[in-house]
């Protein structure tokens, strides 16, 4: 009987909603919640990749237009670090996936989870940059270097916010 009363306790402590700060309020198991946090993850990264794909397609595309002969050197110079920059977004998101197919059915849950996490950050900043220099490099073209590096600068106030203070603003609320 006091077995059967413990195991009653376990399971009910376990599954117990975590309330206050960093509670989700849910009740689920530890393992429930990685798994979870990991299919939100692979959600966000799903948006994230399409995004980074799409714009790395586009850039890979430039070389091969007949504008692109007459940009200058310092537009050169900022188009290959973008576009290494879009690659590396690429490969940061894209990793996760192909992380959690090595480790599959390991019991290695969280580790991916916190790894997968850390990736997408980093895929999110290269993506950023790749994202300002493609408006740079567009902007440039269009009017001058002057406009399109005040307009690339409000941009990444913008990003800079929307994406990494916003988060953290509201974290305190």
């Amino acid at each position: 009987m006091a077995g059967q009363e413990t195991g009653r306790r376990l399971r009910r402590s376990v599954a117990e909603p975590v309330k206050g700060r960093g509670g989700t309020g849910r009740s689920e198991t530890p393992l429930e919640r990685w798994d979870r946090n990991f299919s939100e993850l692979l959600q966000e990264l799903r948006v994230a990749q399409t995004g980074v794909q799409v714009l790395f397609a586009f850039l890979l595309t430039l070389p091969f237009t007949n504008r692109f002969e007459k940009i200058t050197g310092a537009d050169k110079y900022t188009y290959v670090f973008t576009v290494v920059a879009a690659a590396a977004a690429t490969a940061l998101l894209i990793a996760p996936v192909s992380y959690h197919r090595l480790v599959f059915r390991q019991g290695r849950k969280p580790q991916l989870v916190q790894v997968a996490s850390r990736l997408a950050v980093l895929g999110l900043v290269c993506l950023l940059v790749a994202m300002l220099g493609a408006v740079f490099l567009v902007v440039d073209v269009v009017f001058h270097s002057t406009v399109a590096g005040l307009l690339v600068g409000g941009l990444a106030v913008l990003y800079g916010f929307l994406w990494y203070a916003l988060p953290f603003v509201r974290r305190r609320v």
